[in-house]
């Protein structure tokens, strides 16, 4: 299951790479999470909403929750709410493209793409094809205002 925004075409292509080796084409859906985020008051911006797609039953199931990058664990707590919503899965793991530390939450990837291990004043900004048109993972200096 990919949470919104890049964590849903990385679902896919996992689940498409799973369907090539093995034969076998696992469920595939989708998590949004913006009421879920405990920032989205505080949040500038009208946030956009896409609506979570999980169109299978969660019971008894073992989950593997997508993402581009894991930072503080907010947006993986917040995804644990919403899933949570749709169903009592017997595992949930969690697979990400990047790890960059500093959590602030007791929350780990159970399979990594990279270790990116960032300093204050860097972030991790992450395209795909699907939604950016170029796959491609930099690291850079936040702007000094």
């Amino acid at each position: 299951i990919g949470i919104h925004n890049r964590g849903v075409p990385l679902a896919a292509r996992i689940q498409n790479k799973i369907n090539d080796i093995s034969g076998v084409l696992l469920n595939k859906g989708s998590l949004d999470i913006t009421f879920h985020r405990d920032d989205y008051r505080e949040r500038l911006v009208i946030p956009q909403v896409k609506g979570t797609d999980i169109p299978f039953s969660l019971d008894g199931k073992t989950v593997i929750l997508v993402d581009d990058v894991l930072y503080t664990g907010r947006t993986i707590r917040a995804a644990m709410d919403e899933l949570n919503s749709f169903g009592r899965a017997a595992k949930v793991q969690l697979a990400v493209l990047v790890d960059r530390g500093h959590r602030e939450l007791p929350i780990k990837a159970d399979f990594v793409g990279k270790n990116i291990p960032t300093h204050e004043g860097e972030h991790v900004n992450v395209t795909l094809m699907e939604t950016d048109d170029v796959d491609s993972v930099y690291l850079l200096r936040n702007q000094e205002s």
